[in-house]
């Protein structure tokens, strides 16, 4: 079974057909996602929210992501796995950030690294990668902004935003990243970014024209609570199903209902206790 690797990636570049990519953290959701082919899977520093419940990104750990890292490699044959360096574990320095990367390869068993960030973490770009690491890079929107930022809110409305994005899409692919995540931006944006750069885009908020797409797992399956991001379709309403069957398992416990008996054996064997 052919491993995905970065080349592969790579050459998916400009193709007429689009490629889907999707968030995961664990065994199952990796095997999920596998079974259908998705070339890349993400081990989103998202996990603070939706595997943690944490407020934002900003808290989760290496460690915390390193553990999530591990699971989603065992449910993976086929796919590249990418795991997201979180805050502060590379914009410190750049020995930081060679460190950090290092761990999520060799402790992770992850395929590469992603990170926020353009021109500011170029260097931090180039020494992961002339480690022997590949990296993902992501503009516009970043989570781990957040406070900077005043909240989540789509970047690249004014001209002085777009062009800096613009800048930093383009510093990116010159410090050798093999693609990069191009989230919350204008569609228009997104999409001369993609025209120009030479390495496959993939898009979150960003509209239809970016070589690839990325959601959260839990986002578009309907597993998180009512809260649904304007860039999300949600194909299921899973969070749900699994109450009411979690709800059915439980009135036939009490009712007696469950086990019945093709769920256990019995025996003729008789228990005597001696006194």
């Amino acid at each position: 079974m052919k491993k995905i690797t970065i080349r592969d990636i790579q050459k998916l570049k400009g193709n007429d057909t689009p490629f889907a990519t999707i968030t995961t953290y664990d065994y199952v959701s990796a095997r999920n996602a596998d079974a259908v082919d998705i070339p890349l899977l993400l081990v989103g520093d998202s996990a603070a929210m939706v595997v943690y419940g944490m407020e934002n990104t900003i808290p989760i750990s290496m460690d915390e992501l390193i553990f999530l890292v591990r699971a989603v490699c065992r449910g993976t044959e086929k796919a590249l796995v990418v795991a997201d360096m979180p805050f502060m574990s590379y914009q410190p320095s750049i020995e930081d950030a060679v460190r950090n990367a290092g761990r999520f390869v060799k402790e992770g068993g992850a395929g590469a690294v992603k990170l926020e960030g353009g021109t500011p973490y170029i260097s931090q770009i180039r020494a992961i990668i002339d480690a022997g690491i590949p990296v993902m890079g992501h503009v516009g929107l970043l989570p781990q902004s957040y406070h900077l930022s005043s909240g989540y809110r789509i970047q690249g409305k004014t001209k002085f935003e777009a062009e800096k994005i613009y800048e930093d899409a383009l510093a990116v692919q010159e410090s050798g990243a093999f693609s990069v995540v191009l989230e919350g931006i204008p569609a228009d944006l997104a999409e001369k970014i993609t025209e120009t750069l030479e390495i496959p885009t993939i898009g979150i908020g960003a509209g239809p024209k970016c070589d690839g797409q990325i959601q959260v797992y839990h986002d578009i399956l309907g597993l998180y609570g009512d809260m649904v991001p304007k860039h999300t379709k949600q194909y299921g309403k899973l969070g749900i199903d699994i109450q009411n069957k979690l709800a059915e398992y439980k009135n036939e416990v009490e009712v007696r209902k469950f086990p019945s008996p093709k769920h256990f054996t019995t025996s003729k064997v008789q228990v005597v206790k001696n006194h």
